[in-house]
């Protein structure tokens, strides 16, 4: 769930609770190229306020206009279907773009969705497009929103798991920002004296040594897994066992020589040297960064363009 997406989920249940009529528009729907995924939502409220994204600008514009024009059943709206749409709309390429607009919600609806969001589960949503009635479906992150005759099915809830260990200032930061990338966060550090620091609302704070955090955590394809504590005792022990786990992507913090000797460690203790070698050390892109704020910056991004399977190589 994109934190974007959670502004749009909230600002429709304040809304409504307030006495607002409200619209809620989700991307159906996408062919060529687009500004905006399957899932994308924005809600609209009765007197033209909107909070959200389906495109660059344009089809917003025009829903917003449009808005008392759909009442009563969800409906689909398809954008760019010629090219002179494509244009008037300013859909790159060509793109094309259906949006369901559902005008008939009530607060409920919205209170159980996010309750369910802030549960940390994957699901989906189920829109009826004859009715707009709401179901849910337990789902896993690598499912699609889909739109089939009948229903429009959206994928909701953490897609990528973040395990941090080590709550230093770099983590703080670290798990600042991840929330607002479609990351769950959660963090590891026996350390009570810095476990007691530990600022960041929404994240989830893992009891124990770093090694039994890892394998409770039962890391997926879906799970990044960092180290920041810089110390190596507390290190090593999640990484011998994250690089033995199905996570996505193992990384470290530290310098290159730092990177070098931990490796070195790690190679002593039962670890194949294709393990070895999946630790991505030292984590990051190379942006000069110094402080703990600019270093978060630079993993995150690195992070943001493996999950994308965007390769960078850094000067």
């Amino acid at each position: 769930m994109q934190s974007l997406d959670m502004t749009v989920l909230t600002h429709a249940r304040d809304w409504l609770s307030a006495g607002h009529r409200v619209w809620l528009v989700t991307v159906a729907e996408t062919f060529g190229a687009s500004p905006r995924p399957p899932g994308s939502m924005l809600v609209m409220r009765d007197d033209g306020v909107m909070v959200g994204s389906v495109s660059g600008g344009c089809i917003e514009d025009d829903l917003v206009a449009r808005r008392d024009e759909f009442v009563g059943a969800p409906s689909l709206q398809r954008y760019g279907v010629s090219a002179e749409e494509a244009r008037n709309f300013g859909l790159p390429c060509g793109g094309t773009l259906t949006v369901l607009i559902e005008p008939a919600l009530v607060l409920t609806q919205f209170e159980t969705l996010l309750k369910k969001i802030s549960e940390g589960d994957v699901f989906t949503r189920v829109i009826a497009l004859a009715s707009g009635a709401w179901q849910y479906r337990a789902a896993t992150p690598n499912q699609a929103t889909v739109l089939t005759a009948n229903e429009l099915v959206v994928l909701h809830g953490p897609r990528w798991r973040l395990l941090i260990i080590g709550a230093s200032e770099i983590a703080i930061y670290l798990a600042e920002i991840a929330k607002t990338l479609d990351f769950h966060v959660a963090v590891c550090d026996p350390r009570e004296e810095v476990r007691q620091a530990w600022r960041v609302a929404g994240t989830q704070f893992l009891e124990g040594m770093p090694d039994d955090a890892v394998v409770a955590f039962k890391p997926d394809a879906h799970t990044v897994i960092i180290t920041v504590s810089h110390d190596p005792k507390i290190d090593d022990m999640a990484l011998m066992e994250a690089l033995r786990s199905n996570a996505y992507y193992v990384g470290a913090v530290g310098s290159q020589k730092t990177s070098e000797e931990r490796r070195a460690r790690l190679r002593e203790f039962d670890l194949s040297a294709e393990q070895v070698g999946a630790l991505h050390g030292p984590v990051g892109l190379r942006i000069g960064s110094r402080t703990p704020p600019e270093i978060a910056v630079a993993i995150l991004a690195e992070l943001v363009a493996a999950r994308n399977a965007i390769s960078i190589l850094s000067p």
